[in-house]
């Protein structure tokens, strides 16, 4: 892969992941549709999206059921990193959601590498005093001013994404050739989780044509397409790159949110976010 289509393919896939925050958060603070009812639409066509990928990939076989690989405990996963996500930005500003779940995502995967053994050097322990003091002040009130309940439920978001993605790892260190296909598995058995869901919260059921919409463009092109170009690029990154360009994610997210829903940017909060992105940074790029 050349170099410029590396980079094409990288930049894309960072704005399809800052994307999602921006359209989960502009649907639920803009529009009258619930949290369940994006988190069904958005699994659902991020499993259409991931299904017409896989099989124009492979012609005419079939990406449905266990033929399109994954299992049901990454699909469990991926349903409550999603439902988190959705229910956390009902009242959570772009920004302070995508930092929050990137610094739980990163917090979730670095952690279990210490309890595998993973030996932490003193500059890395450093940066993750650091994230996680980060986190902690943007969780006080008054900074960003996100509700405890809101916290909480991004934060599980985070800690389900990085298990979903420590299982990926193990599954393709197994010898799983084709990530999209197992994501697009996963994505499908997730969709009858979120059916349930939304079963339970048909009280609360409030459907809105631009919030469809934007679960629509959130689960085929933000989280389907967003997915298949990272897996496309992921082979020719070393891990620290694809780990390090990751950080770019919750900036993207912040830019967008002032730039296209109007959010405010404080300086406490460029503080927090240093701390946390740069605490990450420091773990990440000190790693062997």
């Amino acid at each position: 892969m050349s170099p410029l289509r590396l980079v094409i393919l990288v930049t894309l896939a960072m704005l399809a992941f800052a994307g999602n925050s921006l359209l989960c958060r502009m649907a639920l603070k803009h529009t009258s549709i619930d949290a369940a009812s994006f988190t069904t639409v958005r699994l659902l066509s991020g499993a259409c999206m991931l299904w017409l990928v896989v099989r124009l990939r492979r012609g005419t076989g079939s990406a449905a059921g266990e033929r399109a690989g994954g299992n049901w405990l990454s699909a469990c996963a991926l349903f409550v990193y999603a439902t988190g996500f959705s229910f956390a930005y009902v009242s959570m500003p772009a920004a302070t959601g995508a930092l929050l779940l990137f610094g739980a995502v990163q917090a979730t995967m670095i952690g279990y590498g210490v309890v595998q053994g993973e030996r932490m050097h003193a500059l890395q322990i450093v940066g993750l005093a650091l994230a996680l003091a980060g986190l902690v002040a943007l969780m006080l009130p008054g900074l960003a001013a996100p509700s405890l309940r809101s916290s909480l439920l991004m934060l599980s978001a985070g800690v389900a994404w990085g298990v979903y993605s420590l299982r990926g790892k193990q599954e393709t260190n197994r010898g799983v050739s084709d990530p999209t296909q197992v994501t697009a598995g996963n994505f499908m058995r997730a969709v009858p989780m979120a059916l349930g869901l939304s079963l339970l919260t048909l009280q609360h059921l409030s459907l809105d044509r631009t919030g469809l919409g934007l679960a629509v463009l959130s689960g085929a092109l933000a989280s389907g397409l967003g997915y298949a170009i990272w897996y496309r690029a992921l082979p020719a990154l070393k891990a620290t790159q694809a780990a390090t360009v990751q950080l770019s994610v919750p900036v993207l997210a912040a830019l967008g949110g002032v730039v296209f829903i109007g959010e405010a940017v404080s300086a406490a909060m460029l503080l927090a976010s240093s701390a946390i992105l740069g605490g990450i940074a420091l773990v990440i790029l000190q790693k062997k």
